[in-house]
This record gives structure tokens, C-alpha cells and sequence, in this order.
């Protein structure tokens, strides 16, 4: 279903990108794309509430920029509060007023989850305010597993991707695109 909505929407892009990774890879995935069409948010989003609907959650917190839509749904699929943590200067932090109180459970939001670095930014921010995390959601799951937290996932997908020494599309020659908000260093 989640496949299918990525398709629709044009989500699941083909050509030669690079990831905030620094890694290569002949696909990519602009949540954002996906996330522009409310309705198909709602159903996508849906896919992941049905997996932590029984969790016990007092809100929900996105990193932005691609948690911000994921959490909001969430949230309002849920009946609870959803807000979301930027950076400010290089790290991410709670602004707009917003707070999470001592002991508060709280479930990150994500579009797409591989490495777990802006997950484990939020989760960083969550915990300094006394926030217990209870597990990341996100539309697609691409983490082979190897996050410390549970991951509630609309979809899993495992995408090829290249170190860029070894990469078959820079050998071959074709452009590479730099899709997505994380600058690389």
C-alpha cells in the first residue's frame, strides 16, 4: 500500500542521487512529494497508526524538516499534541514555545528513517527535557534494523547505495543529483 502511494504520488524517484549519507544511490524517496496530497498523507499515515495505537503516547515530536507533516498527522490521527524540533545554530532544539514535560512519552515522527540521525537528534532533545522516547514511526523503513529503537513503519524498501569510489552510475557517467534538506559535510 505504502509502494503504491510513493508510485502514485511520484514519490520514488529513479535516476543517481546523493545521500546526506555521502553514499550514492539509483533512488531515492521525496516523502514530500507523497506528503503534498492530504488524502494521501491520511492513508499513509494510517498504515502507522494501526501499528502504535495502543502504545502509551502523550505526543508526538518530528525533526524537521521531513517529520513535521508525519508528526502533525500523526497527531491528529491520534488525538494528541504534535510539534516538532529544528535546528538553531547546528543542533536541534525545542523552539516556538513548545516543551515536553518531565516523564512524558513521546513517539519521534519521520518520513523516512535509514541512519536514525535526525531521529536520534529529536530523541536527544525529548530525553534532556526529561521526555521518554517510545519508538520512532516514519512512512518507510530503510534502517536494516540497526536503530536502538523500535521503528513503526508505514512500509519497508531497501534501496542499493554506493560508496562513491565504487559507484556504477558515476562510472557510467550520469549527473548526480543532491535531493533532500541535510547539508553534507
Amino acid at each position: 500500500m505504502i509502494i503504491d502511494l510513493l508510485k502514485e504520488s511520484e514519490a520514488l524517484l529513479e535516476g543517481h542521487f546523493l545521500l546526506s549519507s555521502g553514499r550514492h544511490s539509483n533512488r531515492y524517496i521525496q516523502c514530500a512529494k507523497l506528503l503534498q496530497y492530504p488524502d494521501k498523507a491520511e492513508k499513509a499515515v494510517k498504515l502507522i497508526v494501526g501499528k502504535v495505537r495502543d502504545l502509551d503516547i502523550d505526543v508526538v515530536v518530528g525533526p524537521a524538516m521531513g517529520g513535521i507533516i508525519v508528526a502533525y498527522e500523526l497527531g491528529r490521527q491520534l488525538g494528541k499534541p504534535a510539534f516538532f524540533t529544528e535546528r538553531d545554530e547546528g543542533q536541534m532544539k525545542l523552539k516556538r514555545g513548545f516543551f515536553i514535560g518531565k516523564g512524558q512519552k513521546v513517539l519521534i515522527a519521520e518520513d523516512v528513517v535509514t541512519t536514525g540521525k535526525s531521529s536520534y537528534e529529536a530523541i536527544k532533545v525529548v530525553e534532556e527535557y526529561g521526555g521518554e522516547v517510545v519508538g520512532i514511526a516514519a512512512l518507510i523503513d530503510r534502517s536494516s534494523g540497526e536503530l536502538d529503537h523500535t521503528v513503526y513503519a508505514a512500509g519497508k524498501l531497501h534501496i542499493d547505495t554506493y560508496d562513491k569510489d565504487e559507484c556504477p552510475l558515476c562510472k557510467e557517467g550520469l549527473p548526480i543529483v543532491k535531493p533532500g534538506s541535510r547539508k553534507i559535510k
